[in-house]
């Protein structure tokens, strides 16, 4: 019995048997077992755009053994009596409450929102015309703001492959497409997501964790450095440890742990608008077809250097999705994009930002507290613009012209656009690097033009950071760790839980 790795290129549309043929041929085996390593498309000729996949084979008709062991994370199980709470059920702080959990402490877990059903009632709700609801929305409620996203799996972070594998391999256990553990560009869609985020809530209280809905952490009780209750909405919890994922959006916790002596920092961030385009622009401009057999929809990531200050790119790409309503306040308006697992919509959409220092924004060095307030301004600007929650939109020949756009445009978001001249509610230096940024994409991919600019996109990353020893704990604390996007760590969901896992296994191995 041998195990052999191989190559193997195939069509767009090729079948299980077709690549089972492949591996016959390519060893000259007819016996044999075989799993997806991974798989990745190769769109680089648009006249023979093909699937590269790496196959693992197992055979009694091969010997040796080539393949390579994925490292796998493990949680040592004993009996603790340790109290833990876990702030945030996003990425970071969910696989946090649950590595700690498989660990033996005791656990709670709070969300200041509800449980998906009644969250995604009430972003329905919203969409139709109804109130904003501070507690449910596109940032807060179970499973954070990941929960009705495009669900993207891929990270540029380095050494946490134990804790991706981990994360994959749980998703996959609650209902996620076996997909995910191989393709290069995986992700799950929103309505995937939804389902996935209640099983892996389900398996945490299986294993004796508390899940406490509708609880808003409103203060820390400390002791020299020592945090020794979680004060909430529903009441105070006794807590060994405290696990706060806040999530980039959460600024009245923000405020609070400024309050409490939290070490924050401002760093780097980036702002802009959402482009979107018809999917089938985006397509012919990918593949030089409208539809590719076997392909859902076509995606794109660019990038430019912009006028050299400030670096322009596109972020959080939705192939056939959706332009949302993503304001965690009210009286606030930004926007972010959401897919389903087929992507199937009739539009492409993504962020195009430019990166920059709060700093520079404000044309002074500004404390962390100011960093928050001056974002949170811009976001009520554009809310008050529009006189609410429609998205102001312009073309991006309208942009680069500066040249107003009279009229409607066809688009996915859900609660109205609104004309407008997006060159002067951004801030200058991000319209200037924007503008050289978007002539680079359209000398990129064809068509591009045509595409437009919606809202304001605000949450690619937060613009502070807290300050943190090697182990994860906040400096200056004995018990208290920020992880995730909030902490300025991470960002995208493998980050930010890779972020929460190694938070918590820094504990466990103090223990």
């Amino acid at each position: 019995m041998g195990i052999k790795t191989i190559n193997i290129k195939l069509p767009t549309d090729y079948s299980e048997q077709l690549l089972r043929n492949q591996i016959s041929r390519q060893l000259g085996i007819r016996e044999f077992t075989f799993r997806t390593e991974s798989k990745s498309l190769d769109a680089r000729n648009k006249r023979n755009i093909f699937w590269q996949l790496r196959v693992v084979v197992d055979s009694p008709q091969l010997k040796g053994d080539d393949a390579k062991i994925q490292e796998e994370l493990i949680i040592p199980f004993k009996k603790r009596k340790q109290k833990i709470v876990v702030v945030g059920s996003g990425p970071a702080g969910f696989f946090n409450a649950f590595a700690l959990q498989k660990a033996g402490f005791e656990v709670t877990l709070i969300e200041r929102g509800s449980e998906v059903k009644i969250r995604g009632a009430a972003i329905a709700d919203f969409e139709q015309g109804g109130a904003f609801n501070g507690a449910n929305n596109y940032a807060f409620g179970e499973g954070g703001a990941g929960t009705f996203s495009d669900g993207k799996l891929t990270s540029r972070s380095k050494h946490i492959s134990k804790e991706k594998l981990f994360i994959l391999k749980s998703y996959v256990e609650a209902g996620a497409p076996k997909e995910i553990l191989y393709m290069t560009h995986s992700h799950l869609g929103t309505d995937n997501l939804r389902k996935i985020v209640v099983n892996l809530r389900n398996e945490f209280e299986n294993l004796g964790g508390t899940f406490l809905f509708n609880t808003l952490l409103e203060d820390l009780r400390i002791v020299n450095g020592k945090v020794n209750e979680a004060v909430t909405s529903a009441g105070s919890l006794e807590a060994e440890a405290v696990f706060i994922a806040p999530g980039h959006s959460a600024y009245e916790t923000y405020r609070m742990l400024m309050r409490n002596g939290v070490p924050f920092r401002t760093k780097n961030f980036a702002i802009g608008s959402r482009m979107e385009h018809r999917q089938e622009t985006i397509n012919l401009a990918q593949w030089g077809q409208a539809t590719l057999p076997g392909v859902k929809a076509a995606e794109y990531r660019l990038t430019s250097q912009a006028d050299g200050l400030h670096p322009v790119f596109s972020f959080c790409m939705c192939p056939g999705g959706t332009v949302v309503p993503a304001a965690a306040y009210a009286e606030t308006n930004i926007v972010n994009g959401m897919s389903y697992y087929k992507r199937g919509g009739n539009f492409a959409n993504a962020a195009c930002v430019a990166g920059i220092h709060p700093d520079e924004l404000a044309g002074k060095t500004v404390s962390p507290l100011e960093a928050l307030d001056q974002l949170q301004k811009l976001e009520e600007q554009f809310f008050n613009y529009a006189g609410g929650y429609s998205a102001p939109f312009c073309s991006i020949r309208s942009f680069l012209a500066e040249k107003k756009l009279a009229g409607k445009a066809a688009s996915s978001f859900p609660l109205g656009l609104l004309p407008a001249p997006l060159w002067t509610l951004l801030p200058k230096p991000v319209v200037v690097s924007m503008k050289v940024g978007l002539q680079d994409f359209i000398r990129k991919m064809r068509g591009f033009e045509n595409g437009n600019l919606l809202g304001f996109e605000s949450k690619t990353s937060a613009p502070i950071q807290v300050i943190r020893e090697k182990n994860g704990l906040v400096e200056g604390f004995k018990n208290l760790y920020i992880i995730g996007e909030g902490s300025g760590y991470a960002g995208g969901i493998v980050s930010s839980a890779a972020d929460g896992i190694r938070a918590a296994m820094s504990l466990v191995e103090g223990n």
